[in-house]
């Protein structure tokens, strides 16, 4: 082996070896150690947020919320039932008050009582906000539940709206064949 080869051997095992394993092991102990985040496919804009920062009563709010969000843009925005929302799409004012909701609405609300718990921590669910007689944490709730109310009435709205199309369509057909 020359003196150069030996040189290049030795830079690999004391040089590049154990600074790749150091870089490796940061990347490993950061990933592992790292907050699980939120992640809806319905509310995008909350892959942000830690799950830990949030209470267990919230998170399953935002669950049930994300399940119905979802299901409301596939129902009134895909309106051509091709199963994706795309240009051929038309636009509904209902599908734009579930896409604000989902995209402005609640973010803004996560994010008002995440800072609202970042500046008092505890405080966000026992002091009580002036003038009001409720805490952050029950504010919030109250706004997800308010959000929650409205889908179910759109998906109670939906399901009436299409099981009264059956309807009109048997009583159209029973008719048309009952004639022959």
């Amino acid at each position: 082996m020359t003196q150069a080869t030996a040189m290049f051997v030795m830079f690999i095992l004391y040089g590049v070896l154990p600074v790749a394993g150091l870089y490796f092991g940061y990347r490993t102990v950061k990933k592992i150690t790292a907050p699980k985040m939120l992640s809806y496919k319905a509310i995008p804009r909350l892959g942000y947020v830690p799950e830990k920062s949030l209470p267990a009563d919230i998170k399953m709010l935002l669950d049930d919320i994300n399940q119905k969000g979802e299901k409301l843009r596939l129902l009134y925005g895909d309106t051509n039932n091709d199963g994706k929302i795309d240009d051929q799409d038309m636009v509904t004012e209902t599908y734009i008050m579930i896409q604000n909701l989902m995209d402005e609405h609640i973010p803004q609300a996560i994010a008002d009582y995440r800072r609202l718990h970042d500046m008092s921590g505890k405080r966000t669910k026992y002091t009580k906000i002036n003038n009001s007689n409720v805490t952050g944490q029950e504010a919030l709730i109250e706004v997800l539940t308010t959000i929650n109310h409205q889908f179910d009435n759109l998906l109670d709205a939906a399901y009436h709206q299409d099981g009264q199309k059956l309807l009109v369509a048997n009583r159209y057909l029973s008719k048309r064949f009952e004639d022959m």
